[in-house]
């Protein structure tokens, strides 16, 4: 079943374009001098049409005045289309900005139940609600204070927990994890998760490209209030990257280099398992093979290649740099391929990206002859037990019983030697 449906859907602002005018001349005077203009006309959406089916999870993304949040505003009836049909199944709930929603003058405890009931639910279901919305926000001992004197952070953990819990059948969420920190930012990610598995249908902006992998089956990204991909959200995910790459190498000086002048482009990079087989997903603790392949339109001497893995939100797990001693540094003219192997690779279940780059060897990290960003995504699903941030391949030995007497001699010699060497029954090598 179909929860929202945008057909044919545009909006238009008129921008006002006066000229200069002294002050005490109004709108008749400057018209009969030829001073007055009309208003321009700017399309922050245009002619965009998409279904959201009941318990989907759309994400909305793209640059800033793309046109996501007026998307958001049409949904929630903040502000009409120009044209076009907006149909809604559904109750529907919102946390477009911050502060939304709220009345200034009443309590965090009254927005709560001015809220619900503007969804139309009755006090007392409300009031089953009220400790978990109160709670989950972290404002307890404020709950009775006016929320104009809330800071920003308090202002969203309220209306994301107001909008999370009030059972809304459709969830609007704009850069909700925009304000506050770490903590609620994966609370907030956990209650989308569960609102997700419950079916509620969502639709999710966000600059956070991590979180919407993280939580959204599809999405959608808006260029200049168009659409200009949809699909799964890692496959639009990693177009909206390509674009943003693109526009940056036409903007830098190496794209004004002619073909000749190019040195090594990267190309490609894929993982393969133990036996060779060309994978998208690795469990913890298994082997991998990431192979990259380049062409090389000017032979290089001192080639050094390095890959970085890194999590949604960009932290840098771990770092490989081709060792000459075991690759070489020249990379003649054509094709070819460098491919690093991990035995046991050790990352905790998730999704990671790789970054690529090829850099001269005497030139410091950050010159690269060719970088690519999040270029290749990764998912690593559970393998060898682990907790914690990655599995760091060992070998047990033991349990080995042992007779008193050595019992004895290990316990004194514990007791002579300031460091001492466990004489223990289990020992615990690294490889």
């Amino acid at each position: 079943m179909i929860d929202l449906k945008f057909a044919n859907v545009s909006k238009r602002y008129r921008i006002r374009q006066d000229s200069v005018a002294h002050p005490s001349e109004g709108r008749l005077t400057r018209t009969l001098k030829g001073m007055w203009k009309p208003r321009k006309e700017f399309w922050a959406v245009r002619d965009v049409s998409f279904d959201v089916e009941r318990g989907e999870v759309l994400g909305i993304i793209g640059h800033n005045g793309a046109g996501k949040s007026t998307i958001l505003k049409m949904l929630a009836s903040i502000t009409p289309p120009t044209s076009g049909e907006i149909i809604i199944n559904g109750r529907l709930s919102a946390l477009i900005e911050v502060g939304s929603g709220f009345h200034p003058e009443l309590t965090g405890r009254e927005n709560i139940f001015l809220n619900g009931s503007i969804l139309g639910m009755t006090r007392r279901e409300i009031a089953t609600k009220l400790e978990r919305i109160v709670e989950f926000a972290g404002i307890q001992q404020f709950v009775d204070t006016p929320v104009k004197r809330y800071s920003s952070g308090m202002y969203v953990r309220l209306g994301f927990s107001i909008a999370a819990h009030l059972d809304p059948d459709i969830l609007l969420l704009d850069e909700v994890l925009a304000v506050g920190d770490a903590a609620f930012q994966a609370k907030c990610l956990k209650r989308i998760a569960e609102l997700k598995e419950s079916g509620t249908t969502i639709v999710f902006i966000s600059h956070d490209l991590g979180a919407v992998e993280r939580v959204c089956s599809r999405a959608i990204l808006l260029d200049r209030g168009e659409i200009a991909a949809v699909g799964t959200a890692n496959d639009v995910i990693t177009k909206y990257q390509r674009a943003d790459r693109s526009a940056a190498v036409r903007t830098s000086p190496e794209a004004h280099k002619n073909a000749s002048e190019r040195e090594v482009e990267i190309t490609s990079v894929e993982f393969y398992d133990g036996d060779g087989r060309a994978v998208s997903a690795v469990r913890t603790g298994e082997e991998l093979i990431a192979r990259l392949t380049y062409r090389c339109d000017v032979p290089v001497k001192d080639a050094v290649f390095e890959f970085f893995v890194l999590t949604l939100s960009d932290q840098l797990i771990c770092h490989f740099v081709s060792d000459p001693e075991e690759v070489g540094t020249e990379i003649d003219r054509g094709v070819g391929l460098i491919e690093v192997k991990c035995e046991e690779f050790g990352l905790h279940p998730d999704i990671y990206y790789v970054d690529v780059t090829i850099r001269h060897a005497t030139s410091p990290p950050g010159s690269d002859i060719d970088w690519r960003h999040r270029f290749k995504s990764l998912r690593v699903d559970p393998g060898k037990q682990t907790r914690g941030i990655f599995y760091l391949p060992h070998t047990w030995s033991g349990p080995t019983p042992l007779n008193p007497s050595s019992l004895e001699n290990s316990q004194q010699h514990s007791e002579n030697d300031p460091n001492p060497s466990m004489a223990g029954i289990v020992k615990v090598s690294m490889n």
